[in-house]
């Protein structure tokens, strides 16, 4: 049992937290400097995590480094923080447009997706466990991106994904603020829409999809998980099939 527990750990914590170190200073995410004496620093943790499946197996262990939120001061580390979320609703009316009028449904995950959203507000964190070792006590990381754990992460992604795709040529529903649609030649339409992390993207013109993939690859780190299969909790076991699968979720409550 000791073995076992000593070989998970290595897994789980040690590998996963290189590759997040890794990824946060090729993101810029902050820089170490010397706390200002009138500054206080916000703390931060590694959380671990298993991601499984759509039916129930591990897929992968995680290991995400995380600001303590709770000790952030507001009017001094954060302002705004609300970011609107996809309404069910929407998503599975768009769901059903898209196998009624047999259009291709892709879908993208958006890698370390907070870490794109770029601070307004100065924030100071101390230095990552396991992470400060010959630094000296005095040394502090400044944050530039919206790192996980702050107020202000979902709000700070969901402007800078808001910038770029507007930018493409894309309108923003007024109804629900996490779709957005152009319309392209011939009055074909191209539909994004985007759940935190996760992106559908739906439409009758496959060139404007083409490009639309590869504006948000150039822009982005996004992992093309190609036709629609699984989405909130809900499988699309075949898309020119009209119903929703929660075998997944079910099998996890099980």
């Amino acid at each position: 049992m000791k073995a076992l527990k000593h070989n998970c750990t290595w897994y789980i914590v040690e590998l996963p937290k290189e590759k997040k170190t890794v990824r946060c200073k090729w993101m810029f995410t902050w820089y170490i400097v010397e706390l200002p004496k009138e500054k206080k620093t916000v703390r931060c943790k590694w959380m671990f995590t298993v991601k499984c499946k759509t039916d129930g197996s591990v897929e992968r262990y995680k290991a995400r480094l995380v600001a303590k939120g709770l000790t952030q001061i507001y009017g001094v580390d954060y302002q705004e923080t609300f970011a609107p979320f996809a309404k069910i609703n929407s998503i599975r009316i768009s769901l059903s447009i898209a196998v009624n009028f047999d259009t291709p449904l892709y879908q993208f995950d958006v890698k370390n997706v907070f870490l794109n959203g770029e601070l307004e507000e100065e924030v100071f964190m101390d230095l990552p466990p396991g992470f400060n070792v010959g630094l000296g006590i005095d040394k502090v990381c400044k944050l530039k991106r919206s790192l996980y754990g702050l107020k202000q992460p979902p709000r700070s992604w969901f402007e800078r994904f808001k910038k770029a795709v507007t930018s493409y040529g894309f309108s923003q529903s007024q109804d629900n603020h996490t779709i957005f649609y152009k319309y392209t030649r011939n009055d074909k339409v191209v539909v994004l829409i985007v759940y935190v992390d996760d992106i559908i993207l739906v439409g009758s013109d496959e060139t404007g999809l083409v490009f639309v993939k590869k504006k948000l690859a150039y822009d982005f780190q996004i992992k093309d998980l190609e036709t629609l299969k699984y989405f909130l909790g809900m499988s699309l076991p075949d898309p020119k099939m009209s119903f929703l699968s929660t075998k997944g979720s079910i099998f996890l409550i099980c």
